[in-house]
């Protein structure tokens, strides 16, 4: 039986100041506002809000936020403060848009989060990693921006299973003797409270098992709505929300009723419930593309698992938009084989029957709201906003697809892709 103290986190607050002292002992200046200006001019300026369309607009960075953002007229006085030392992107004949948000995606690896950024994902939130990967990467565009996107950390799973990510911080090592199946209330509290020590500012658990594993059952009960409870509990201690990995209508029910703030996959959620998430404005992050895959899997259970979830997914998706829940995109993606573009996901969720404008609003303003960074200027092109803008060769507001049709992307103000010239 475990006996140590739920209520001190020993050892991850000792990581941190550590952590401070070393910074401290150099001389790392923090970069995040040190990009050049730069101006992108001559394309249609889309609001995803709205969906209102301004041609041949013109966009002003400097500094890693957005001067200007409209018409030639609109913009003129940030053009001749700015012009003479810009640098010019020209996007005639292309859609101009904020970066994307991906709601859902493993930051554990600088190949996984340097394929999303390349692909429009100027944000993202992390659905966990296995040793804190996340929390080092969001600190990374303070010191050079335009490297990674901006990373919203979940650190480490608070799962029943952990294993070897008992090893990642000394002060999980009272839990050690309990890696198999940690399901106490308190315990769980615990491990939210060491991944928030460490600076974490999601947290991500579960409800159901993995649906990607063919020896697992993903409608088993993993954690129920005390056992989640606790997590949401002890997020909210410090300000976190909490993400749950849920498939069946039970789990998804308990989560809810526990109080997390968005339920990821969710297939077998059912109407009583979905009228509950639009009640208490639960958002529903249901990676749909990553079943497309599945249903090709080369394992015949998880292929047949993938046939069988997908229309089931896509009704519930239907469903739930009808009903008022908010509907983002989520990749579930990390490096390798298990890479998905955000527009995959934010075409998918139009082809569901949610159309062109909520499909952008999925993976922009919808998104960039749930991860509570909208006011801030992500999902939208605002003066004063972040410096994130997405440039498309076809117009999304005609067609989802045009969602991966990414010709340029700028980071944090610095240029991370530019095909604009094919």
């Amino acid at each position: 039986m475990c006996q140590h103290d739920h209520s001190q986190v020993p050892g991850a607050e000792e990581i941190a100041a550590l952590s401070a002292t070393l910074l401290a002992s150099r001389d790392f200046a923090d970069r995040s506002e040190s990009p050049e200006a730069l101006i992108i001019e001559g394309g249609t300026l889309i609001d995803p809000e709205t969906g209102h369309a301004i041609e041949d607009g013109v966009v002003v960075l400097a500094r890693g936020r957005v001067v200007a953002v409209g018409t030639r007229d609109e913009t003129a006085a940030a053009i001749a403060e700015h012009g003479a030392a810009a640098t010019r992107l020209q996007a005639h004949g292309k859609f101009v848009l904020p970066g994307f948000v991906d709601a859902h995606l493993h930051a554990s690896d600088f190949e996984g989060v340097s394929l999303a950024l390349h692909n429009g994902a100027t944000s993202l939130r992390s659905g966990s990693s296995t040793f804190f990967q996340d929390i080092a990467i969001s600190r990374i565009p303070h010191y050079t921006p335009g490297l990674v996107p901006r990373v919203l950390p979940a650190g480490i799973f608070v799962s029943p299973e952990q294993e070897a990510v008992f090893l990642a911080d000394p002060a999980l090592a009272p839990l050690a003797a309990l890696r198999d199946r940690i399901t106490k209330p308190e315990d769980l509290a615990y491990i939210t409270r060491v991944n928030l020590a460490r600076g974490a500012k999601v947290i991500k658990t579960r409800a159901n098992p993995r649906a990607g594993l063919p020896e697992t059952d993903p409608r088993e009960l993993a954690f129920d709505e005390e056992q989640i409870s606790a997590v949401v509990r002890a997020a909210a201690e410090q300000g976190a929300e909490v993400l749950c990995h849920a498939y069946s209508a039970e789990g998804i029910a308990g989560a809810v009723a526990a109080g997390v703030r968005s339920i990821e996959h969710g297939v077998f959620v059912s109407e009583e419930t979905l009228a509950e998430m639009a009640r208490k404005g639960t958002h529903f992050t249901p990676t749909l593309f990553t079943l497309t895959n599945m249903a090709d899997a080369p394992n015949p259970i998880l292929a047949a698992r993938g046939h069988e979830y997908i229309p089931v997914l896509t009704e519930a998706i239907r469903t739930a938009h009808e009903m008022g829940v908010t509907v983002v995109g989520g990749t579930d993606s990390s490096g390798g084989s298990h890479f998905y573009p955000i527009g995959a996901e934010g075409d998918a969720i139009g082809r569901a029957g949610l159309g062109e404008l909520k499909a952008l609003r999925s993976i922009t303003t919808d998104s960039a709201k749930l991860l509570r960074i909208f006011d801030q200027g992500a999902g939208q092109l605002i003066a004063g906003g972040f410096a994130d803008v997405v440039v498309l060769g076809s117009n999304p507001l005609e067609s989802s697809a045009a969602l991966l049709d990414v010709r340029a992307v700028v980071a944090q103000g610095v240029v991370v892709r530019d095909e604009l010239a094919q």
